[in-house]
């Protein structure tokens, strides 16, 4: 199984995001974009115009995790900026069919994220679909929380639903991914892992993403 870590930037310094970006790029596989209207969430982070230029001038592939509402029209959006990857929320969403067509139109991957409550069930029509399934292991919103154990068993169901996983979909986990989480979330299937704090509050973010990959490939 191919692991994939992707650091996101919501716990980085949004002032010299640039940087922040460099320091953990040659290490990661993709950065992960949190986008978030305080309207899904009770948070904001970037608006379009922000989001279009980061993805832009980042080095390696984005991938565009949306916290919004109304991903019909913002999931293509952010396709067509540029991201390799973009995730909505089921939750958020009703025209399921529709943004997974016009993600794919644009050239991107699109995924579908489920917060703690929504069980796996609820995408089943659309596993044949989609290329990344993310198990919310925290409550989306913040950076900084702790890992949801109990959000294992998902992973597992997430897994077992893949079957195979044949068509190369990823199964993603996010929320308090760190050296001492990700073994478990790994061995329960996940095989793309987001971590935030955990990076950018290491002294050497890069060495930490490479920690990180060890310890899932172990």
């Amino acid at each position: 199984m191919t692991i994939r870590i992707t650091p996101s930037i919501l716990n980085a310094d949004f002032a010299k995001l640039d940087e922040e970006i460099a320091r953990v790029a040659s290490a990661s596989d993709l950065i992960h974009l949190d986008i978030m209207d305080n309207k899904f969430v009770p948070n904001f982070t970037f608006d379009f115009e922000r989001a279009a230029e980061i993805i832009k001038s980042c080095p390696i592939p984005v991938d565009s995790h949306l916290m919004v509402i109304e991903p019909e029209k913002a999931a293509p959006a952010f396709a067509e900026m540029g991201s390799a990857s973009v995730t909505y929320h089921f939750e958020a969403a009703t025209e399921h069919r529709k943004i997974i067509r016009d993600v794919h139109s644009k050239g991107a991957r699109v995924g579908i994220a489920l917060k703690p409550g929504t069980a796996i069930d609820v995408i089943s029509d659309y596993i044949g679909e989609i290329d990344m399934i993310l198990v919310m292991t925290v409550e989306p919103g913040f950076g900084g929380q702790s890992f949801m154990s109990e959000m294992l068993e998902k992973v597992r169901a997430a897994r077992s639903a893949l079957g195979k996983n044949d068509r190369g979909v990823w199964l993603q986990v996010d929320g308090g991914i760190s050296p001492s989480t990700i073994a478990s979330a790994a061995e329960a299937g996940a095989d793309t892992f987001v971590a935030g704090s955990a990076v950018y509050k290491a002294e050497d973010p890069a060495a930490m993403v490479t920690l990180l990959r060890q310890i899932a490939t172990q």
